[in-house]
């Protein structure tokens, strides 16, 4: 039995690729791992990212590293697959000639193939057209995953694709238009994994509101969350990556009368003035942007907003840039994200925009920026002491037990830190009294009267 080691680089999304082929890699005789510190494995797979420079930066190291791992020997073969090798492929085979196979973000279950195998259909996908090595829709069936997550969480990649034409962005031109799963499959999908005990679902897609609009014209995305929530067993639904253009008002009944669904909303913003909306063709203005927020909290109490913004992009201003502070300071996002821009390949912006705010000043406004938004973060986690919130247990690093409140996503969020003496199980839900807080983290004890 040969062992593939997969390393993913990138979102979450690109994990669930992942997940989906080592589920096929394993229902042909393989063994899989994944990120594993030290890989060991004959056969290394590295699911790249090519989002934004840095990511692309990170892909191309990683390769590097695998290819002079392969060139002392150290393991057998080396595959690369995912948006990096989407986006560049021409130019990758050329300068890195060490890898045996590229594949982009649609093609990899050709892997299958090109590792001689003989490739052997799960009974549950009999018939469908995800059974095709070579089949060009990204999206498996979730019978065929393979968990790299806790077993009490996972993803669920809803659709892949965006219509949505940014100036600055560059994954329409990696993923293509949008493409909804059909609801049932995602339905019966999550059903599979409550069986397989995972209680906890983060809904992803490059654009979660448009769910379902290629499918009939219509939005479905509160149709299909509802649904979900119905589903025993599911514990937590938290829901990624919406877009405040023709926002879906009915998921604001949903998050509300569901108790299972989490009150928190990812919605990335990018920015607030009406200049910089415009050229960054966002399809929104800066008062439907402040009357989305208002909207948000008023019909959802005690919502957590996480956001992203951007700063430095072209024709920014300081004008721009302190509307930006002052959106920032009155909107009291509970959870938000922040990153200078730069040019993508392709994209509108990089062909039609002067990339003109110096570099020194982007990292000065982006530190300004996260200072702000530190404080804010401090405030609201300070209210908390005292609270009785439930929170999921992920994991124990060395005194502490690490958990989640309905408010915070794995790994990007602020956790929940409880004494390991309190002999907690993790997988599962508690009552704790919160004790005290920092800037993004709080601590808390199941002991309380």
């Amino acid at each position: 039995m040969k062992t593939i080691d997969f390393i993913s680089l990138g979102c979450s999304k690109n994990l669930v690729d992942s997940e989906m082929l080592m589920g096929l890699m394993e229902a042909n005789g393989y063994q899989c791992t994944h990120d594993s510190d030290d890989p060991q494995g004959e056969i290394v797979v590295i699911n790249t990212c090519g989002f934004i420079a840095d990511a692309k930066e990170e892909s191309i190291n990683t390769i590097l590293e695998f290819a002079q791992a392969k060139t002392e020997g150290r393991i057998e073969k080396l595959f690369v697959m995912g948006c990096l090798s989407e986006r560049y492929l021409a130019d990758l085979e050329a300068e890195i000639p060490e890898v045996d196979g590229w594949y982009g973000k649609f093609n990899y279950r050709q892997l299958l193939e090109d590792l001689k195998t003989h490739p052997q259909t799960p009974p549950c996908m009999e018939g469908s057209d995800y059974s095709k090595p070579s089949s060009p829709c990204p999206i498996g069936r979730g019978w065929e995953r393979v968990l790299t997550t806790p077993r009490h969480y996972a993803y669920i990649k809803i659709s892949e694709g965006c219509d949505r034409h940014c100036a600055y962005c560059a994954i329409p031109l990696i993923t293509g238009r949008h493409k909804s799963r059909p609801m049932q499959e995602i339905l019966d999908e999550v059903s599979w994994l409550v069986s397989q005990g995972t209680k906890e679902f983060q809904v992803i897609a490059q654009e979660l509101t448009y769910y379902g609009v290629d499918l009939d014209g219509k939005q479905h995305i509160a149709e299909l969350i509802e649904q979900m929530a119905d589903i025993e067993g599911v514990e937590w639904i938290r829901l990624h990556y919406a877009y405040p253009t023709h926002f879906p008002w009915d998921l604001l009944r949903v998050m509300r009368e569901k108790k299972n669904v989490c009150k928190y909303l990812d919605i990335a913003l990018q920015h607030i003035s009406d200049k910089m909306l415009s050229r960054m063709q966002r399809h929104v203005t800066k008062e439907e942007t402040y009357e989305l927020i208002r909207r948000l909290r008023r019909e959802v109490p005690g919502i957590h907003i996480r956001t992203t913004l951007m700063v430095g992009f072209p024709g920014e201003t300081d004008e721009d840039f302190r509307e930006l502070i002052d959106f920032t300071k009155w909107a009291r996002f509970e959870r938000m994200g922040a990153f200078a821009y730069s040019e993508e390949d392709g994209t509108y912006s990089a062909e039609h925009y002067e990339d003109d705010v110096p570099d020194d000043v982007k990292q000065a406004r982006l530190d300004k920026l996260m200072r702000v938004q530190q404080n804010i973060s401090a405030e609201i986690e300070g209210a908390k002491v005292g609270q009785t919130v439930k929170v999921v247990i992920d994991r124990q690093e060395g005194d502490w037990f690490i958990g989640r409140t309905e408010f915070c996503s794995p790994e990007v969020d602020p956790e929940v830190l409880i004494p390991v003496d309190e002999a907690l199980t993790i997988g599962e839900f508690y009552d704790v009294r919160v004790t005290d807080a920092e800037e993004f983290d709080l601590y808390a004890t199941t002991k309380y009267e």
